[in-house]
């Protein structure tokens, strides 16, 4: 997670509760997007990147059972909080031995809720800092290596990967060509400072296709990633 608003996925297949969580969580200061089944959170996970999932387990197609089970399979650890009128122990068990990380049982009060995601957040942001790194709709997620801007994966080679990485770590910064080439070359043999130049081209054609744009060259000095006001 970044110094940017934390985001949540709100799934439940009930319009009061996503009302009422997502009213509660803005509140607290929290971005929120909402799913209505399991599919769509499905496609709700894959483009918003949330950090954490409030989630259902009673869903219209994929149950919330399934949907964890879907997620952990793939490999996404996006801590989910089950918020369900299932309250018989062994639900709790099975969603808490499966891979969920809290489970709230309706009816529930939404004081407590969001208290727990916020520590849940908070456990998040420690375990796994810079998780996830962002400027804008540009997005980094360091676990699964994947870019993506706008939703959209963008496919980079190791090298352009390693000067992305960077350049999101310095965010507003601005940094030189013997930076940028220490951090991500080391300093290799036969490399000079002119191949910065050429993977910053390569970079921006591939991220900087829609506006803002996001790479920009400080004439005399290097280069930084920002959104310009």
């Amino acid at each position: 997670m970044t110094d940017e608003q934390p985001r949540i996925l709100v799934v439940d297949d009930e319009e009061n509760i996503r009302f009422l969580v997502t009213t509660a969580l803005s509140l607290a200061g929290i971005d929120t997007v909402t799913a209505a089944s399991g599919f769509e959170a499905l496609d709700q996970i894959y483009r918003e990147r949330p950090d954490l999932i409030v989630l259902d387990v009673m869903l219209p197609d994929l149950d919330g059972f399934a949907l964890l089970r879907r997620l952990r399979d793939q490999g996404n650890e996006t801590p989910i909080i089950f918020l369900t009128a299932r309250d018989q122990s062994v639900d709790r068990v099975k969603g808490l031995s499966e891979g969920g990380d809290d489970y709230i049982v309706k009816p529930f009060d939404v004081a407590e809720l969001v208290a727990r995601v916020q520590l849940r957040l908070r456990k998040s942001d420690k375990a796994g800092a810079n998780r996830r790194l962002r400027c804008a709709d540009l997005e980094m997620d360091t676990d699964l290596h994947q870019v993506f801007r706008g939703g959209a994966t963008i496919y980079l080679s190791p090298t352009e990967y390693k000067l992305l990485h960077y350049l999101l770590t310095n965010v507003g910064r601005v940094l030189n060509r013997s930076q940028i080439l220490q951090h991500v070359w080391s300093y290799e043999v036969d490399v000079d400072q002119a191949v910065v130049d050429t993977y910053i081209s390569y970079l921006r054609k591939k991220i900087d296709q829609t506006e803002p744009k996001l790479i920009h060259t400080v004439r005399g000095i290097g280069f930084t990633l920002r959104v310009d006001s």
